[in-house]
């Protein structure tokens, strides 16, 4: 037998942006489940860079991703939002009509339905997958000597460490660890970068100094007893190839980003992406809204903060679907003592 559970709104989604609708929610005094197929809060936050720092918070000089994460958990506990983690949103349904939505959704894991009023889309990219070079047998040394994120910086300390990859993330996680690693090597097929620029200048730096190494080429495959890793082969330009000693790989391809069930739930998507209007974040079917960067609109920008900006208004619309005979008094955080109640912050 399923779990049924009737609620306000259902949250799919629960990195930065689902948690932040939370507490704009919370504010109405609306109440919410949030659903991620991930087995954490914090979306890609808390799975892919929790100790790299974010710097265009407003109000944070830097914080690390999961630093940003357990703010935000601290500021919605008055709230006591309900998560469903390790659960996929397996399909959903509009049972009511354009003016009273109504939607029935169902997870896969372990058959939850939930009946709701609306639904909040904060899913990011969708579920996401890193991009794994096709390296031969490199599945037998994943989780031991291969990596395709860095979620504790200490677990590469004094260890060779070779980063792979041309992009922002590996040339911020190439300056991050050089600190830490007994050797540092980065590996890219050609001498030009997508990163930021002052981090190529950092890095070409170190490898001035000496103090680590970059070569171009392309891995040609792992040496060692599996899941020990030892060493990769890299094939140059010229066809010549040399072997790198290394205790651990960390490719950095990218993520393959994948919608999953919500391109079959009736929105018109556009390049994967769900349109919505800059009112109210709400689709084109009406009580299902989608924020953050699963999102597009004219001048969209893919920022947390924008995901922030989103979930504040569609909150307000939500409201009508949830409380359609209570007119909304619009009040700040600041001088209310009705909010301030809420937040447990009262005198």
């Amino acid at each position: 037998m399923t779990d049924k559970i009737e609620t306000d709104v259902v949250i799919i989604g629960a990195g930065p942006v689902g948690l932040f609708a939370v507490f704009e929610l919370g504010l109405l005094d609306i109440k919410c489940h949030l659903i991620d197929i991930l087995p954490k809060v914090g979306g890609q936050c808390a799975e892919l860079y929790p100790e790299k720092p974010i710097y265009d918070i407003p109000g944070f000089p830097m914080v690390t991703g999961q630093g940003l994460v357990d703010n935000l958990m601290a500021q919605i506990e008055p709230f006591h939002p309900s998560f469903h983690l390790n659960e996929m949103v397996e399909s959903l349904e509009a049972i009511g009509t354009p003016e009273a939505p109504l939607f029935r959704v169902k997870t896969s894991e372990n058959g939850t339905t939930f009946i709701c009023k609306a639904v909040i889309i904060a899913a990011g990219g969708g579920s996401f997958q890193p991009k794994k070079p096709p390296i031969e047998n490199i599945e037998a040394y994943e989780g031991t000597g291969v990596f395709y994120a860095v979620r504790r910086m200490e677990m590469f300390r004094d260890k060779r460490v070779l980063i792979v990859g041309g992009g922002d993330s590996a040339l911020d996680w190439t300056v991050s660890l050089q600190p830490i690693a007994k050797r540092l090597t980065l590996l890219h097929r050609r001498d030009a970068f997508r990163a930021a620029p002052h981090t190529v200048e950092k890095m070409r730096s170190l490898v001035a100094s000496g103090d680590m190494d970059l070569h171009l080429g392309q891995i040609t495959h792992l040496t060692g007893d599996a899941p020990v890793l030892e060493g990769a082969v890299i094939r140059q330009d010229d066809g010549s190839t040399f072997k790198v000693d290394c205790d651990v790989i960390l490719p950095f391809f990218g993520l393959t980003m994948k919608l999953g069930p919500i391109a079959d739930w009736g929105l018109n998507l556009h390049e994967n992406l769900i349109p919505v209007d800059t009112e109210k974040f709400e689709t084109n079917v009406p009580g299902i809204f989608a924020i953050g960067d699963i999102n597009t609109y004219p001048g969209k920008l893919k920022l947390i903060l924008s995901g922030f900006h989103e979930g504040a208004l569609a909150a307000q619309k939500v409201h009508r679907y949830v409380y359609p005979e209570k007119k909304l008094l619009f009040q700040y955080t600041t001088s209310s003592t009705s909010l301030q109640k809420k937040l447990g912050v009262a005198a």
